[in-house]
């Protein structure tokens, strides 16, 4: 007599994940995996799931994540739950949870501190132990940062890697890897990632190419020196590693015109046969650090360095002068809102335009933009509208770009409901699915369903997940074509996604008809 399945999947349309045609059937899963996909008169299992005019879908990959502490401090993740994200690539942007030594330490002990987070670590290994024993709703992958690699070693300065330092960052690079790290990220436009050459990436990143690990990066230059940005990875893809472009744009109108030549400049290397692709999030604005729009001289030396240069009158006076050069006009800065500060005084400040603070403060934007920095000791986050719709479309139809959120897991109350973040933390899958695919026809079902799932599962090397199919892990998610659409929005982010009902993570609801189940079934992938 066949066992009773543990969970009953019932009468959805199917999209499987690798682009075959969508199909009417049942799943029936035991234990974490599917253990069987057809039409069943069994009307028994532990749970039942009506799916009838819903997709079943394998969970949602987020390529694009920042977890790394967040998952700690709050393990339910339920910004990225309740967006039927099954999956997050973590340690993105060269910032990753390991290894922390020397000069990292100290750098990321605020974000702990801020947190909440009293336990510490030092390697990969130690980190992923921690998040084992607090248990996770959502599985995770990580790669190891450049940062941590480069901070570890040679500190926040600006210099060239020696011989000698290569090697000791190269030791590092593969311990990561040996303990469960799936690739190396870079983030070039972030100390210590700002002051290594090419010629550090190409040697740092053979250490993933017998492993087809991923090498990602955020690129050198979003702006002005995009496509020079794009060519410098294509030159570290043609010494024959894997490249993933992190969340791929052109920023500033004066950069929008450029997005043809980068689409033609990958689509020549993907017709080469050359393993590149890129994620995007479906938004028009992006996030990061206020201070990111520095000149890269002010980071030399670290947190404490760049403080002193910030309160140095007659360095400012230079920051100042070169950051007017590369502002184009006044209106820069009613494009620049305040996602977080840590100080109550300036907390009225978050959600707020630079512009506007300005005018009520009737001080000069720049002077806000060095006073809040100074006051909040750099610990300033923000969101910046410089790009295109048209462009956005554009990168989102690509065979080769999937989903990445660029965001950290948050929940609903606790620890880590801070700030206003963008809404992409919240938003983002319904949004691809509910705009770009069901409103603008800019992405089919099949496609997009594809972007999300399998193929990030390939690219990252999530073996048995992404795909619906007999054997495979039971992530899953059920949504409505018609009802799923994203509700966070700047003013507001914390806000839940509507049509999306059941997420499935490795056989176990994690939500269930809309809610919460509370039960941590997630894994840390390696």
């Amino acid at each position: 007599m066949k066992k009773k399945a543990d969970v009953l999947i019932r009468g959805g349309l199917i999209y499987d994940g690798s682009m075959s045609e969508p199909y009417l059937s049942d799943i029936e899963i035991s234990g974490d995996r599917i253990s069987d996909i057809g039409a069943t008169e069994r009307q028994e299992a532990a749970c039942i799931i009506d799916a009838r005019e819903m997709i079943v879908a394998p969970g949602f990959v987020d390529t694009h994540a920042h977890s790394d502490f967040t998952i700690i401090a709050d393990p339910r993740a339920e910004s990225k739950m309740y967006q039927g994200i099954t999956t997050e690539i973590n340690g993105n942007c060269g910032l990753s949870a390991a290894p922390l030594y020397g000069s990292v330490i100290e750098k990321r002990s605020e974000d702990l501190k801020e947190l909440g987070i009293r336990e510490r670590w030092k390697t990969l290994k130690e980190y992923f132990a921690i998040v084992q024993q607090r248990g996770i709703s959502i599985n995770m992958a990580t790669l190891v940062g450049h940062g941590n690699i480069r901070g570890a070693v040679l500190g926040y300065s600006d210099r060239t890697a020696t011989r000698k330092n290569l090697d000791a960052m190269n030791v590092l690079i593969k311990a990561a890897l040996e303990e469960g790290a799936i690739g190396l990220s870079t983030g070039l436009i972030y100390p210590p990632g700002v002051y290594a050459n090419t010629e550090e990436l190409l040697t740092l990143a053979k250490n993933l190419s017998d492993r087809s690990s991923v090498f990602t990066s955020h690129m050198r230059s979003e702006g002005d020196e995009v496509i020079e940005s794009v060519e410098e990875l294509i030159t570290i893809g043609k010494a024959g590693t894997k490249v993933h472009i992190a969340h791929l744009k052109t920023a500033g109108k004066q950069n929008w015109a450029k997005a043809s030549q980068i689409i033609s400049l990958l689509n020549r290397c993907v017709e080469s046969g050359m393993k590149i692709t890129c994620d995007r999030y479906p938004y028009t604005a992006s996030s990061t650090d206020l201070d990111s729009i520095l000149p890269t001289w002010v980071f030399e030396g670290g947190d404490a360095a760049e403080m002193k240069r910030l309160s140095d009158e007659k360095l400012r006076k230079r920051i100042e002068n070169e950051m007017l050069m590369s502002i184009e006009d006044d209106t820069f800065w009613d494009q620049v809102i305040i996602s977080s500060v840590v100080t109550e005084k300036n907390r009225w400040m978050e959600g707020e335009r630079i512009a506007d603070i300005s005018r009520k403060l009737r001080m000069q934007p720049l002077d806000i933009f060095f006073k809040m920095l100074v006051e909040e000791n750099l610990r300033v986050g923000a969101i910046f509208s410089q790009m295109s719709e048209e462009n956005l479309r554009k990168f989102l139809s690509l065979p080769f770009c999937m989903i990445g959120s660029d965001s950290s897991a948050r929940c609903f109350d606790g620890p880590t409901k801070q700030g206003k973040p963008h809404p992409r933390g919240f938003g983002t899958f319904p949004r691809v699915f509910g705009v770009y695919v069901r409103d603008e026809h800019i992405i089919d079902m099949a496609h997009a369903i594809h972007k999300t799932t399998l193929l990030p599962a390939m690219t990252f090397g999530l073996t048995g997940r992404g795909h619906i199919k007999k054997g495979m892990y039971a992530d899953i998610v059920v949504f409505d074509p018609q009802k799923i659409r994203d509700t966070a929005t700047y003013e507001n982010p914390f806000q839940k996604p509507e049509g999306i009902y059941h997420v499935l993570v490795n056989g176990v609801p994690a939500v269930f008809e809309g809610e919460p189940t509370g039960r941590h079934a997630g894994r840390i992938l390696r």
